[in-house]
């Protein structure tokens, strides 16, 4: 059952990334053989300049054993975890790096960093997480939020989020994107308080003149297919048409990317979008396409 499809970094992702000419990034814990693999890859298509942060000798083995002069590089000597974090948000708040990517490090340890008041990465805007998704290399992506960062957001978090998506979806060229708010039920149901909120960010939507068209309550077939949509009569600009998908939980998003990943093959590119700087948060059990497509949907994502 589980897909043995190989998974593709989508080429459109890496020509969008390309036009923003090489950014300078944090490799945060690097030294293993994936992060220094996908790193590899990104230098050689000109996406980032590599920090790396971890031990050194470690660096420079997986360096070695990928036939990687790093040379040229620089390396923060770092052999513990916790601490490298710490100098990746450093780095990323006086200027110096504009991108963060998680390396073998807990995500939790690199976002207590980020989110650290006195290094001002974070605005008024409150940060979320956003997956690009692909099955093929020129495949149309369909953005999935929240699915990592945000467990169980309010209202006024999920207008954030929302916000956040519909700026990245015009960043990959989506002029106008159609958000489905989802829900078990396309039906407004007092035992479902998902699609009540659904609703509000709906009427929210409007009334704050977000550059999209959002909706919802929508289940997820009805926000996917045009046909399941037609069969329950339902007519509105987002109903079979979505383009971003807004998940009542993190449970809900986290769950439907790993079963699209594991059962279909598809790529999934995430990063974390609302600070400063954009965030790579991989699972450390990604490939090296997945993590090379979450470096290139950061670059994309740079103000």
């Amino acid at each position: 059952m589980l897909s043995d499809k190989k998974i593709i970094c989508p080429e459109n992702l890496l020509k969008l990334a390309k036009l923003k000419g090489t950014v300078k990034t944090a490799i945060v814990n690097a030294g293993k053989e994936l992060v220094m693999e996908s790193t590899k890859i990104a230098v050689g298509l000109n996406l980032i300049e590599p920090i790396f942060i971890g031990e050194e000798t470690e660096i420079k083995k997986c360096a070695e054993s990928l036939k990687w002069d790093i040379s040229k590089y620089e390396i923060i000597n770092e052999a513990d975890e916790n601490s490298t974090a710490p100098i990746a948000a450093k780095l990323a708040s006086s200027g110096k790096i504009k991108i963060l990517v998680k390396g073998h490090i807990h995500t939790d340890i690199l976002m207590k960093a980020v989110l650290k008041r006195d290094l001002n990465l974070i605005g008024k805007k409150r940060l979320s997480h956003v997956w690009h998704m692909t099955m093929e290399k020129n495949d149309k992506p369909f953005i999935v939020t929240d699915g990592a960062l945000n467990v169980l957001p309010k209202l006024e978090t999920k207008m954030h989020i929302l916000k956040n998506s519909v700026n990245f979806a015009k960043r990959i060229g989506i002029k106008k994107p159609k958000v489905s708010i989802l829900s078990a039920t396309e039906e407004v149901l007092d035992s479902v308080p998902s699609s009540i909120e659904a609703r509000e960010i709906t009427k929210r939507a409007k009334l704050e003149n977000i550059e999209a068209d959002v909706f919802g309550p929508l289940a997820f077939d009805n926000s996917v297919s045009e046909k399941a949509a037609k069969i329950k009569n339902i007519k509105n600009d987002v109903a079979g048409k979505t383009d971003i998908l807004l998940v009542p939980n993190v449970e809900a998003g986290n769950a439907l990317v790993k079963m699209m990943i594991h059962f279909m093959g598809a790529c999934a590119a995430g990063v974390v979008i609302g600070g400063k700087v954009p965030v790579v948060i991989t699972s450390r059990a990604d490939d090296s396409q997945a993590r090379l497509a979450s470096i290139a949907a950061a670059v994309v994502a740079l103000e």
